[in-house]
Order: C-alpha cells, then sequence, then structure tokens
C-alpha cells in the first residue's frame, strides 16, 4: 500500500479506532521482533516499516488531542 493511500485511510478513522489500530500494530510488531529474535524472520524489514506505521499512528492520535484540546477552549471562550 501506498503511504499516501495509507495514511488517507488512517485520517478517516476516530480516535477510538487509531487507538485499536495501535494497540494491533504493537503486537504485530512484538511478533515480528520476536520471529526475528528466532531467526524465523527473512525480510526484517518488516520491523521498520511497522514501527514507521506505529509512528503515523501515534502522531495521528497526537493532532486529534490537539484538535480536541483546541475546541474545549475555544468553546470556553466563546
Amino acid at each position: 500500500m501506498k503511504k499516501s493511500a495509507q495514511i488517507g485511510e488512517l485520517r478517516g478513522l476516530t480516535t477510538d479506532d487509531l487507538g485499536r489500530r495501535l494497540g494491533t500494530l504493537e503486537k504485530e510488531l512484538f511478533q515480528l521482533r520476536l520471529k526475528h529474535s528466532t531467526n524465523q524472520l527473512e525480510n526484517v524489514s518488516q520491523i521498520r516499516g511497522k514501527r514507521r506505521e506505529i509512528a503515523r499512528v501515534q502522531t495521528l492520535l497526537a493532532q486529534h488531542r490537539m484538535g480536541a484540546a483546541t475546541a474545549a477552549q475555544k468553546s470556553e471562550q466563546g
């Protein structure tokens, strides 16, 4: 999947969905690391890809939190 398509797909998710996705990705990363340590993983670049995908989800979660905080401040002022 292309990076831009992946980001677009992730942006359409809610905060709860992103949280679930993050948990799933972290489990997948753990499994990849376990396979790597037991020499069962042929393509080690998958680890790097998972780490980057986790970073994308964490970035979007941070943006959601910042947006919610900004909206709360505006409602208090207005």
